[in-house]
């Protein structure tokens, strides 16, 4: 059925959508599941550094100057209108352009992630901003420094579509995978059957490992595959212990304790 939306339209703002929806989701879930919650509520409004206000409103720009790059990225592009019906034909087609686009975000993703944890300067005036955070909360996923956003999600996103060559069809259902997958890392919470969990090795407890002091200098891989990590040394192996009141915690193992 066609609605007159275009592909590169649907492309744009589904993700948004979708980041919304699924960041309320957990939301709702977080407030019934406290044994499940790598951080308890207290944890959560006492040790982050800036405000859900505030993390609202960062959210809010970074997705508006991704619609604007987007918008443009599709414009320059063109449409594939016409080779869309051919490619959703071919289901291994799809997979390849999916797991290339996963490979490029991941690759990308890694080095400048990294590299603005190690480069003082950006770290300083750019990511740390994201490490407000310190207990991280799913709607929080996307807030960054609109210079990060743009470098990191942005220009990662739109290499992948690139370079997987993908039509504007297949970039709404993989964004929308890629950002649900990001507000999961994101989430806070261990909830049992969570595919995401039992498909990736970067997950909530992964993730969360970063934002903790001890592991601010590992785990940059987001936001599929640990493949990086493990090849140029900054995996940091964690296990996860009962937390007395209830919930979950990431601990390192020993031998990285004095990291």
């Amino acid at each position: 059925m066609d609605f007159g939306v275009s592909d590169e339209m649907l492309g744009t703002f589904v993700p948004i959508v979708v980041y919304w929806v699924y960041s309320g989701i957990y939301v709702v879930l977080g407030l019934f599941a406290e044994s499940y919650r790598l951080h308890s509520q207290q944890e959560e409004d006492e040790k982050n550094l800036v405000s859900k206000g505030a993390v609202v409103k960062g959210v809010l720009l970074q997705q508006l100057v991704q619609a604007v790059v987007a918008t443009l990225l599709f414009a320059l592009t063109g449409s594939d209108s016409q080779n869309t019906t051919s490619q959703n034909t071919s289901l291994l087609v799809l997979a390849r352009q999916f797991v290339t686009a996963m490979l490029v975000m991941d690759a990308w993703q890694y080095f400048m992630h990294r590299y603005m944890h190690h480069n003082k300067f950006l770290y300083k005036h750019i990511h740390s901003l994201h490490h407000r955070l310190i207990v991280p909360y799913s709607f929080g996923a996307l807030y960054n420094h609109p210079v990060e956003g743009l470098l990191n999600d942005t220009v990662g996103g739109a290499l992948s579509f690139l370079l997987s060559g993908m039509s504007p069809r297949a970039s709404i259902f993989f964004f929308s995978f890629a950002t649900i997958k990001t507000v999961d890392d994101h989430c806070g919470l261990l909830l049992p059957g969570n595919l995401f969990h039992i498909f990736f090795k970067n997950n909530s407890a992964y993730h969360d490992v970063h934002h903790q002091l001890y592991g601010n200098k590992y785990n940059f891989s987001q936001p599929f595959f640990i493949m990086w990590d493990k090849i140029l040394g900054t995996y940091m192996p964690y296990t996860l212990e009962e937390r007395a009141g209830g919930g979950f915690e990431t601990k390192p193992c020993k031998v990285y304790k004095d990291d």
